[in-house]
């Protein structure tokens, strides 16, 4: 198979190489493929000429399609989330759109963890004292028994939900289904978050952005999460309603909030966002390991092509109709 692999210009951190590629089919056992690699817009128009497989990011299908591809069957976008790419008119007739899920779940499980166990601590209200050279002292408490809500129970989730189980917490998770999940105490439907909100503690959104989950935390509900809550989105910013989130914080009524993601990106100088008590920010970068990344990627896309030569479902084939 003809296969070209597009690099982005403007983050070299995460480029692929032959030899990454070499050590991937290794791996997989895969051989007799033809391999390109690219960086410039040229390479890239010439690779389409031929090309039966793309892997790239989403910005890279994003800036170039529509385009001749008259070969092009599969298109692997080396992220999780492709709500970027709608509506998906861009798509080549016949070509099989997938994402890395899967590649996001080990370092973004840390680091979700991570968020959880600094809201126990209180560790966004320390950096605020900090910042106004304030001595103040907080005491924070272990996470066994503190009731942590999980919206989406995907690889990223679904993987917090296993680490917050072993710390002894009580794991509710929200989901399109209500299927029991092994790290969860229960399972709830999205139709019954509401009344979970109350009992909640510490809320993590690690769900997609879809046309169901946008503005899904909007002000009533994240105003009926009890006095104090703690808030971790790994998700999407259009998640929540970011102003509301901003005057709860203000009020008090939350606690605190660990983000990774926001509207727009990236946050805008002067923005409230930048001087909201209590908020730990990080850029949009709590799922992604440069060391581990490409080379998971890569052994995800292996796994489908092999699924497909054995005529079985691609277990990351894009779903266009319900957005993941």
């Amino acid at each position: 198979m003809r296969i070209h692999l597009q690099n982005q210009p403007n983050d070299r951190l995460f480029d692929f190489s032959h030899a990454m590629w070499d050590e991937a089919a290794v791996r997989a056992g895969e051989t007799g493929h033809q391999v390109t690699i690219g960086t410039t817009v040229a390479d890239f128009t010439s690779a389409m000429t031929t090309a039966e497989a793309l892997v790239c990011d989403a910005s890279v299908i994003k800036a170039r399609f529509p385009c001749p591809a008259p070969h092009l069957r599969f298109i692997f976008a080396t992220n999780a989330g492709l709500d970027r790419l709608a509506p998906y008119d861009w798509l080549p007739p016949g070509a099989i759109l997938m994402n890395n899920r899967g590649t996001h779940a080990a370092k973004a499980g840390e680091f979700a963890l991570m968020a959880v166990l600094m809201l126990a601590n209180r560790i966004p209200e320390m950096v605020t004292h900090q910042r106004a050279g304030r001595w103040e002292k907080l005491w924070g408490a272990t996470l066994a028994a503190r009731r942590i809500t999980i919206v989406g129970l995907g690889a990223l989730g679904g993987t917090l939900a296993g680490h917050a189980a072993r710390f002894g917490m009580p794991v509710t998770g929200v989901r399109n289904t209500a299927a029991p999940h092994p790290d969860c105490a229960r399972v709830l439907t999205m139709e019954a978050l509401d009344s979970v909100l109350p009992e909640t503690d510490i809320l993590v959104l690690a769900c997609p952005l879809t046309a169901r989950t946008r503005g899904l935390m909007d002000r009533n509900r994240l105003s009926a999460l009890p006095a104090g809550a703690g808030l971790v989105n790994i998700g999407r910013g259009e998640l929540l309603d970011q102003d509301a989130l901003c005057d709860l914080l203000e009020s008090g009524h939350i606690g605190a909030a660990v983000l990774d993601v926001f509207t727009p990106e990236p946050i805008p100088e002067g923005h409230r966002l930048w001087s909201t008590p209590n908020v730990i920010i990080s850029p949009h970068t709590s799922a992604d390991d440069p060391a581990t990344y490409n080379p998971r990627s890569l052994d995800i896309f292996l796994a489908n092509l092999r699924a497909h030569r054995d005529g079985k479902p691609l277990p990351n084939q894009f779903d266009i109709a319900r957005g993941y």
